[in-house]
């Protein structure tokens, strides 16, 4: 087996191993590069102690001095190189009390989370794998290198992380890892927000993104997003749905570009609808007000989950707009343009069409052929260049001001005034019509 290991790793590799030591390149690089994908970045682990390293190489950051991870730097690019370990007691779930460098590169390779990320590789010995990574990949599997109790004892993530890996790969896990996981969920309660953050988003964005069932099901969500549990929970008897809130949600999912921003939507769209059903006399499910209560969760959730402020922005506007009617009309797609912004209705586009893609065939016709009508306006409007917001407006408030207005807060209302005329009647954007509309309805004097 045969790994084309970039010019700057080999370099690094040779010149530890000209100095009498080993070194490898490890874990997801390797197991990428079998997959015959691209690595995000290229890790190397050496029987040499850290200080020799930094004897090694001219330029280097201690990133992580205490566990062995000295960082690289050629040219513009870094390179993590960690001397091989053993790990002492975890005791927050997620740190070693202690580590031990070793010389074999066994003991290294034995503390880690799959048996797919516990190969390593260099041009000398070509491919270790002690643990049937390389087996593992050939039957598509995540198993968990050793004792599966042992390694979430080490890091609770690593649950997270075995469901992550299984939708970014389309692989099973392994039947001993996933009851592991099952009796060891609740451990994820002593993770942080940032890292749960972090594998949530990778999982979302994945091929199978509907794999959150598999969190659901193993007990993950019930500790990091039990607001999704009580969407599992919930049928919704209904002509427009054939799916709980949960199964329409991670159908849904699927129906969308694979974007944090469009997935995170999907995800949250319906959250309010277990606290709104409501069942009327003739045993028909009925959701009212489950977007304002779907996007006060969104909120809830975003922020414990410690979310920017600009992906936390786009997501409640998609939920709130997520079932918003507009009549087909250009008028009336300027106007909703206007309302949800620029930069959001394109998402409302595809949530919109996720949205109805994952209810039941009750109308689906009738509602795609009424977004793609919607769709063609919308791009007929861009097209044209047409004015949707104050920015593109073609006077401004010293327009005004030279017109013979006061400076104040009237300026702002006359230039909504103008706005409305204008998302009326887009012809009527360019500044001499503006001024001479503003004088004939009394705006200025």
């Amino acid at each position: 087996m045969i790994i084309e290991l970039p010019e700057k790793v080999k370099e690094i590799i040779t010149v530890i191993e000209n100095a009498g030591y080993e070194a490898y390149a490890v874990g997801g690089c390797v197991r990428d590069s079998l997959l015959r994908r691209l690595p995000d970045d290229w890790d190397i682990t050496t029987s040499a102690k850290p200080e020799k390293i930094k004897e090694l190489f001219r330029r280097t950051v201690d990133t992580g001095l205490q566990h062995g991870t000295i960082t690289v730097l050629m040219d513009k690019e870094s390179f993590e190189v960690t001397t091989y370990r053993i790990d002492g007691e975890y005791e927050d779930s997620r740190h070693p009390k202690e580590v031990t460098f070793t010389s074999d590169i066994e003991e290294d390779l034995r503390r880690r989370d799959f048996t797919i990320n516990a190969m390593a590789y260099n041009d000398r010995y070509g491919l270790v794998d002690v643990f049937s990574g390389m087996e593992d990949i050939e039957r598509g599997l995540i198993r968990c290198v050793g004792d599966p109790r042992e390694r979430f004892t080490e890091d609770a993530l690593r649950m997270m992380r075995a469901v992550r890996f299984s939708a970014q790969l389309g692989y099973a896990i392994d039947d001993d890892t996933k009851k592991a996981i099952e009796e060891m969920a609740e451990n994820l309660i002593h993770i942080s927000a940032e890292r749960i953050r972090t594998e949530l988003i990778k999982l979302l964005v994945s091929e199978h993104p509907d794999d959150l069932r598999t969190c659901y099901e193993t007990g993950i969500t019930k500790i990091v997003l039990p607001e999704f549990d009580r969407c599992m929970e919930t049928e919704q008897n209904n002509p427009h749905h054939s799916y709980s809130v949960g199964e329409h949600t991670l159908y849904s999912m699927k129906m969308v570009e694979a974007d944090k921003v469009l997935r995170l939507a999907m995800l949250f769209h319906d959250m309010g609808k277990p606290e709104t059903r409501t069942t009327d006399s003739d045993g028909i499910d009925h959701f009212y007000r489950h977007v304002p209560a779907s996007e006060r969760i969104t909120k809830e959730v975003l922020h414990r989950l410690k979310f920017d402020n600009d992906t936390m922005d786009k997501v409640v506007k998609l939920v709130r707009y997520h079932d918003y009617d507009i009549p087909v009309s250009p008028r009336e797609v300027r106007r909703a343009i206007n309302k949800m912004g620029e930069d959001i209705f394109p998402g409302y586009i595809a949530v919109k069409r996720a949205d109805i893609l994952a209810q039941s065939s009750y109308k689906r016709d009738e509602k795609l052929n009424h977004l793609t009508l919607l769709e063609g306006i919308y791009t007929d409007v861009r097209m044209a260049g047409e004015c949707v917001c104050l920015k593109t407006l073609a006077v401004t408030g010293r327009d005004l001001i030279e017109a013979g207005m006061k400076p104040g807060k009237e300026l702002g209302e006359v230039l909504n005034q103008l706005l409305e005329a204008v998302l009326e009647e887009p012809e009527l954007n360019t500044k001499e019509k503006l001024l001479e509309y503003a004088v004939t309805m009394r705006l200025i004097g």
